[in-house]
């Protein structure tokens, strides 16, 4: 729809295409945040979904009484299942998305004195696993609009030391997998696609954790497949396949065609694998709902000034929507800062959140990188050195504007979507009652 409608043409077109835009003023011009009338009293659509088929699953391993993965057979079954519906030949499944990064770097050798590329917008436990091993997280800056790692960067970052590019699908789009691929053959350098919030999320057709050597999912309690904790390795190496099996289950391979090596227990169990497999009986509905809403919604939100939902890349045949994200201007808001219209938003009925902050600039990583350990592999100047890579302009200025709604919000109705919409336009039109 073009920007230059007027706004009496906005509504007519919207009307015509049925969007139904929720515009009118509302008899009452206080915000929920000062008293008024929320536009939305319901909740929103709980989660798990738990049906029949989970109960009756869970309490057959229960009853059964063979819990451990190699006693029975739902864990095999489930990364059976996961690796054919993602188009990879083997998946290993892992105690949580966390563990499966870490097995995943232990496959490709990583460890002391070495580089992987991170970004610095995405959950903790991207870098925590990195330094698990004790090797270096080097941030490259994150796209302002599409809130993903800026593969254009990348290349710059890269030193002899670099062993691994572990970019993040964050909340379910994939980051620039073209670019990021492009690299990965002519440096020499292989992928670890964090997928730990992309379940079914697709770029140019194939399944995201598909397309680098390895992948990572969670299933952790949020995510859009969900065991309460939980994990996976995808890859369709089988060299690679067997490491990360190794390393999850004791330095034991699976076989005698792999060397034992060090490893440790991080192993799936079979409550947890057969959680999975009935799960799995909803996860593609449910995420067809999800990117009919978010579609939705986006249209609604684009026409808001001040209000720019997440760019997708071109490659992107498929968004997860693990999170509904969009860019904040104060300007379009008589000045008011994103907190405050965070509060605002969600006494209205819409529960929001800020995001992730500067990661790069976290307090721990000062601890840790001076720590007795990393000083010994890596000099007592580790810190002021590494420091001085760490610079992420955008991603400071994308945590300051962004905007986050959780998954579940997309499992509820196109009138819950318009209630989205209605709320952000009546805090722009009561913008002042926000000083």
């Amino acid at each position: 729809m073009p920007e230059s409608l007027t706004r009496r043409a906005l509504l007519g077109a919207a009307s015509a295409l049925g969007i139904g835009l929720p515009v009118a003023a509302r008899a009452d011009d206080r915000l929920a945040l000062k008293g008024g009338t929320p536009v939305r009293r319901g909740g929103w659509p709980g989660w798990p979904v738990i049906g029949d088929n989970d109960e009756r699953a869970w309490m057959g391993v229960l009853r059964r009484g063979r819990w451990f993965r190699f006693d029975s057979d739902a864990v095999s079954r489930f990364e059976s299942a996961w690796a054919e519906r993602l188009g990879a030949k083997h998946c290993l499944a892992t105690s949580s998305g966390t563990t499966a990064l870490v097995t995943a770097l232990a496959a490709l050798d990583v460890g002391p004195g070495d580089e992987v590329i991170v970004p610095p917008y995405t959950f903790i436990a991207t870098v925590n696993a990195v330094l698990l091993h004790r090797a270096l997280p080097v941030f490259v800056d994150s796209e302002l609009d599409t809130f993903q790692i800026d593969a254009a960067k990348i290349e710059a970052a890269i030193t002899p030391r670099t062993r691994a590019i572990l970019p993040v699908h964050l909340g379910g789009a994939p980051a620039d997998m073209d670019a990021i691929l492009a690299i990965s053959r002519r440096r020499g350098i292989p992928v670890i696609e964090d997928a730990c919030q992309a379940h079914l999320g697709e770029w140019r057709g194939k399944r995201l954790g598909s397309l680098g050597a390895l992948g990572c999912f969670s299933f952790q309690a949020s995510k859009n497949l969900n065991s309460g904790e939980g994990g996976a390795v995808v890859t369709s190496d089988p060299a690679l396949h067997g490491r990360c099996f190794a390393f999850h289950n004791q330095g034991f391979p699976p076989s005698d065609s792999v060397r034992p090596a060090m490893g440790c227990n991080l192993r799936m169990t079979e409550f947890q694998g057969t959680l999975l497999l009935e799960q799995m009986s909803r996860v593609e509905e449910q995420s067809r709902l999800r990117s009919e809403n978010a579609d939705y919604l986006t249209r609604l939100l684009r026409e808001i000034p001040g209000i720019t939902p997440q760019r997708l890349h071109a490659g992107c045949t498929r968004n997860a929507w693990h999170l509904y994200m969009f860019r904040y201007d104060p300007a379009h808001f008589q000045g008011a800062p994103r907190a405050r219209f965070l509060q605002a938003l969600s006494a209205e009925g819409v529960p929001c959140y800020g995001g992730y902050g500067n990661l790069n600039k976290a307090p721990f990583l000062r601890h840790t990188l001076e720590s007795r350990g990393f000083q010994r592999i890596y000099g007592d100047r580790i810190w002021a050195e590494w420091q001085a890579r760490a610079h992420c302009p955008v991603n400071d200025q994308l945590c300051e504007q962004a905007v986050w709604l959780g998954q579940t919000m997309l499992l509820g109705s196109r009138r819950d979507m318009e209630q989205i919409a209605e709320a952000v336009r009546k805090i722009q039109r009561l913008a002042g009652q926000l000083a």
